[in-house]
C-alpha cells in the first residue's frame, strides 16, 4: 500500500485544488448579468434571426462515420506492423471487429446517412425550355437584401 501512497496524495490535492478553485470562482466571480451576455455569438456576427431549422443529424452520422474509420485504422495498424509477432489470434480479432463495422457502416448508409439534401427528381427537358425563363427570372439571388438595385 505504500507504493501508492504518493498517487493517492495526488489524487487528493487534484480534487481539493478543483474544488478550491471551483468554490472561489463561484464566491469571487461579479455577477452582472444583461441581455448582451445571454445573447448567442459566433465570430463576431450578431444574428439578425433565429435559425431557419434544426441542423441536420445527419452531419454528426457523418462524423460518427469518420470517427469510426480512424478506429478500424488504429485498430488495423498494430496488425498490419507485426503480425508475425500477433498471431492468428489478431488476425481474427481484426476481422471479427471489421465485419462488425461492416455491418454497421452499410446500415447506416442504408439509412441516408449520406443523402443529402433534397431528392432529386427527373423533369421533362420541354418544361425547362420556355421563352418566358430568362436567367434572371430561374437563378435566385442571395445576399442582395439592402443593396441598390444597381448591384443586382
Amino acid at each position: 500500500m505504500g507504493q501508492y501512497l504518493p498517487i493517492v496524495c495526488l489524487l487528493i490535492l487534484a480534487v481539493l485544488f478543483g474544488a478550491l478553485s471551483f468554490a472561489g470562482s463561484r464566491l469571487l466571480a461579479p455577477r452582472r448579468p444583461s441581455a448582451a451576455k445571454a445573447a448567442p455569438y459566433e465570430c463576431g456576427i450578431v444574428p439578425s434571426r433565429d435559425a431557419p431549422e434544426r441542423f441536420p443529424v445527419t452531419f454528426y452520422v457523418v462524423a460518427m462515420l469518420f470517427i469510426m474509420f480512424d478506429i478500424e485504422l488504429i485498430f488495423i495498424y498494430p496488425f498490419a506492423v507485426d503480425r508475425a509477432f500477433l498471431g492468428s489470434y489478431a488476425l481474427w480479432e481484426m476481422l471479427a471487429f471489421s465485419v462488425v463495422f461492416f455491418a454497421s457502416f452499410v446500415y447506416v448508409v442504408a439509412r441516408g446517412a449520406l443523402d443529402w439534401g433534397p431528392v432529386v427528381t427527373q423533369r421533362r427537358l420541354e418544361s425547362a425550355l420556355s421563352p418566358e425563363r430568362t436567367s434572371s427570372s430561374t437563378i435566385r439571388r442571395v445576399g442582395l437584401e439592402g443593396r441598390p438595385e444597381a448591384a443586382a
